[in-house]
């Protein structure tokens, strides 16, 4: 794809991304429960956590991969919902006082501030436990082997070796880390849930292992990109833009690839993962501009 055409896409992306986000929020409200009875606070929880809005990049990649493949957008975001609702899980348990002690998310109280430790802990758990309950559901797909791959997967990439595993590593890292102990850790706690998410759209329409591979390989790099971004806004932006306290990773003497390759340094390797993003998208670049921009898009965010 030239360098044209992911310009103009580019262009285009907020509005892409902003459209998406909006079906997203609406398969969310279908499958989330509506508060009632006694167990009406952890579900309230729930929908605070999951509803704080955001560009849900992750049910994007879910609904255009599966595009591709001429899947359903009804099926599609039934996945995307599903990878929110682990994806959210995730951030209200990473806010907790154990791990990452945080008091804002999204320019709102985290969870366990807005209600309390507990029920942040219970939400977060509903949150993971309704993922799977979404992906086993017939209506995500009629196939049963489809849903156990999609079950199996999102279990691997949100596991023990992948984000959980990422997460421990993160909160065990030191000064000692290097570049590709730090690119080992955020594919693990960042990156498998790109990935999940992309090869998500080959998996519901039964793609060939080749094009799997090809939207993984995508969002390997994808990933690094978001993650080299993430951190430079940890050191140029606000709380105010990001939504969430910023500065973190220097206080706690974390290394991150920003500051063991600099600035520019750092700005470069992103640039180099966009391309090569792109790249592996081969013959499907210019079937789906919207992939194909979001990484250069992802090199411009400024929250």
């Amino acid at each position: 794809m030239s360098d044209s055409a992911i310009l103009a896409a580019k262009a285009e992306l907020p509005k892409a991304i902003a459209a998406s986000a909006k079906l997203v929020d609406s398969a969310l409200d279908a499958v989330l429960p509506q508060p009632a009875g006694r167990q009406a606070r952890v579900q309230e929880a729930m929908r605070y956590a999951i509803m704080a809005g955001g560009k849900r990049l992750r049910p994007f990649l879910v609904l255009h991969s599966a595009r591709l493949f001429g899947v359903e957008d009804t099926r599609a975001l039934r996945v995307g919902a599903a990878i929110e609702a682990l994806h959210t899980y995730s951030l209200v348990h990473d806010d907790l006082p154990c791990m990452d002690d945080d008091d804002l998310r999204r320019g709102r109280p985290t969870t366990h501030i807005a209600f309390d430790e507990m029920t942040a802990v219970l939400a977060g758990d509903a949150l993971l436990t309704i993922s799977f309950e979404i992906l086993a559901d017939a209506r995500t797909h009629p196939s049963a082997d489809v849903r156990c791959a999609l079950i199996a997967r999102l279990a691997e990439a949100s596991g023990h070796s992948g984000m959980i595993g990422g997460q421990i590593i993160d909160m065990l890292a030191d000064a000692s880390f290097g570049v590709e102990d730090v690119i080992d850790l955020q594919r693990r706690k960042t990156g498998q849930l790109f990935e999940f998410s992309c090869e998500a759209g080959p998996i519901l329409g039964g793609a060939s292992p080749e094009d799997r591979a090809r939207l993984k390989a995508y969002a390997e790099d994808m990933g690094v990109v978001f993650q080299i971004t993430d951190d430079l806004l940890d050191v140029t932006s606000t709380a105010e833009k990001t939504g969430k306290a910023v500065g973190k990773d220097a206080d706690m003497g974390k290394q991150t690839l920003v500051t063991l390759l600099g600035l520019e340094g750092a700005r470069a390797e992103a640039e180099k993962r966009a391309r090569r993003a792109v790249a592996a998208l081969g013959p499907h670049a210019a079937r789906a501009p919207e992939l194909s921009a979001l990484p250069f898009f992802l090199l411009d965010r400024d929250a």
